[in-house]
């Protein structure tokens, strides 16, 4: 009897059994820390937008845009006078950009090539998520002080209309088919919203998913990822319904979708990034939670070469808290700011 060699992985033999062991059985996605673009510079920060084609990130700082070459990790320009800024919108086709301007309530429109500042608009109160819709080539801000969101004709950089909302929006996703979706934080409810009529569609619950934040789309399965308290909610575009839902890291801001590897992503204030496989529309699994640093909350994703690039500095100690104040935030060291570079 000839003796065949074999191997059983993610097992152990006891008894006469194969026990399996899930954590050896889930594969880790393999992603880590590849680089560190020491950027410095003063102010908080929100959101971040790449422009693949360019290969430019766009990063939102408080009073300003830093503009850095992703490949070099070198700053190539800044975008001035954006006071509050949470978010930038890309209309490449226009070669026109747009931020929300918090505490200004503006948004500005600046040209893609100069990073001059064309013109202001006046919208809602407190922009934050801000979006182009490439189906209505209409600008959309999510107004999370007036429960609003303010359009505007990209080309013209006038205003279309206002579509009331039920609470505050935080981030918002387009299907590029003249539909989009926002989460609507204080109301643990997500909205699918008609682009051309400038309505409200649905309002789905999201329960049991609290606080919603970021939001993600894989448009060829319809589906929805959106973040909210240690907790991923997966959710079908069309019916609204709540799929599957997957614990995620603490304090999550955004959230990302890549078509090609069939991976979602979550960024967390806690120093990690949930890597999430997509094994089929109805079926997801965590695959690890990598180590980031904390204060990485959100982030972008590079399509070309699958990395996502978040952003944080250090902090100093948080201040105690006050009855004006009840959730102070702690300084941030000067000159800390960097940008990770998180890939396989």
């Amino acid at each position: 009897m000839r003796h065949v060699p074999f191997l059983i992985s993610a097992a152990v033999i006891t008894a006469g059994l194969i026990l399996t062991n899930p954590a050896l059985a889930q594969p880790s996605a393999g992603y880590h820390l590849l680089k560190t673009y020491k950027l410095g510079g003063e102010g908080g920060w929100d959101y971040l937008t790449l422009d693949n084609s360019t290969r430019y990130l766009y990063i939102s700082r408080g009073t300003h845009v830093m503009v850095i070459d992703v490949d070099t990790g070198k700053q190539v320009a800044e975008i001035a006078d954006t006071p509050g800024v949470h978010g930038i919108a890309l209309a490449p086709e226009l070669g026109r950009g747009f931020t929300s301007n918090g505490r200004e309530g503006t948004v500005s429109i600046f040209d893609l090539k100069s990073f001059e500042t064309l013109s202001k608009v006046k919208v809602g109160q407190n922009p934050d998520a801000i979006l182009y819709d490439a189906a209505s080539k209409r600008v959309f801000t999510f107004n999370g002080r007036s429960s609003d969101s303010t359009v505007i004709d990209a080309a013209k950089g006038t205003l279309v209309g206002t579509i009331q909302l039920e609470g505050k929006p935080e981030f918002a996703v387009s299907d590029g088919r003249g539909e989009l979706f926002v989460n609507i934080e204080d109301k643990n409810q997500l909205d699918a919203l008609d682009s051309n009529k400038l309505e409200v569609k649905a309002r789905w619950p999201l329960s049991p998913c609290e606080g919603p934040s970021g939001l993600a789309l894989d448009r060829e399965n319809r589906r929805l990822f959106s973040g909210c308290e240690k907790l991923l909610a997966i959710v079908d575009a069309d019916s609204g319904k709540v799929v599957s839902t997957l614990p995620i890291c603490d304090g999550v801001d955004a959230t990302a979708y890549d078509e090609e590897t069939k991976l979602a992503f979550a960024s967390c204030r806690d120093g990690k990034l949930t890597v999430i496989r997509e094994a089929s529309p109805n079926q997801f699994s965590v695959m690890e939670n990598a180590t980031t640093q904390e204060g990485a909350r959100t982030m972008a994703l590079d399509r070309k070469n699958h990395q996502v690039y978040t952003v944080t500095a250090k902090f100093g100690p948080r201040p105690e808290p006050t009855e004006q104040n009840p959730h102070p935030r702690p300084s941030i060291t000067p000159d800390s700011f960097v940008v990770l570079v998180m890939g396989k």
